[in-house]
């Protein structure tokens, strides 16, 4: 087994690793624990009672977290001539079509989001292997298929995210940055797990939400009572 570093002790030593913290609370000791000497992001992780392998349990969607990420999310549009200058008006970081379609057959995925229009899908269909597992397919259900492609990049600009259960049953998502505070902290956790909460899966039987750790890119996990939040 591995020695825990001086730093690692410090931030293991700050906080109780059996006990639930409310979240606000979660969100501030979050911060004090993490021992990163960057701006570090902090990640929510829900495990769901819910068997992923079962299509009617499937839990995946969006939403627009009210003070963002705090990341700079860089944006591809592949779109058609007459798409283009509105999705560089929106903020678009690369805005292209056949250009950047060969760039990605070559390897090039160093982009956060890819917004598309439904004309473009039958070409961007076959780099699904490539863009599939980086989490990079444009999706009509997570909004980054869409002909109002200007309001599809100010969104995820301004922090809408998409978010799937994993094959473990949890949600993964980066909520924000270790310079946010508290309050911004627990508002983005909070609207993330309520959407979570309202996506409820008809056939999840028992606990839905079984437990959320809050945790930064450098620093063990901060549990949070599940009660303060529901």
């Amino acid at each position: 087994m591995a020695k825990l570093t001086k730093k690692q002790k410090e931030a293991a030593s700050k906080h109780n690793l059996k006990q639930a913290y409310e979240l606000k609370v979660a969100a501030g000791l979050v911060k004090e624990v993490n021992y990163a000497k960057f701006d570090a992001s902090v990640d929510l992780a829900v495990r769901l009672g819910v068997d992923p392998r079962k299509a009617n349990q499937m839990v995946r969607g969006v939403v627009s977290l009210p003070h963002g990420t705090g990341k700079d999310v860089r944006v591809l549009a592949l779109v058609t001539p007459d798409k283009e200058q509105e999705a560089k008006d929106a903020g678009a970081d690369y805005v292209g079509l056949d250009e950047y379609l060969q760039k990605i057959k070559d390897g090039w995925t160093d982009v956060d989001v890819i917004i598309t229009v439904p004309a473009v899908m039958g070409k961007i269909g076959p780099l699904g292997r490539i863009l599939g597992p980086r989490g990079l397919m444009p999706n009509p259900k997570t909004g980054t298929v869409t002909m109002d492609v200007a309001k599809a990049v100010a969104e995820v600009k301004a922090g809408k995210i998409d978010f799937k259960v994993d094959r473990y049953g949890i949600v993964h998502a980066g909520i924000g940055k270790v310079s946010f505070d508290d309050t911004k902290l627990k508002e983005n956790a909070e609207e993330l797990i309520k959407t979570l909460i309202k996506m409820k899966p008809a056939a999840s039987k028992g606990t839905y939400i079984k437990s959320i750790y809050l945790s930064t890119t450098m620093s063990p996990g901060v549990q949070v009572d599940a009660k303060s939040v529901n």
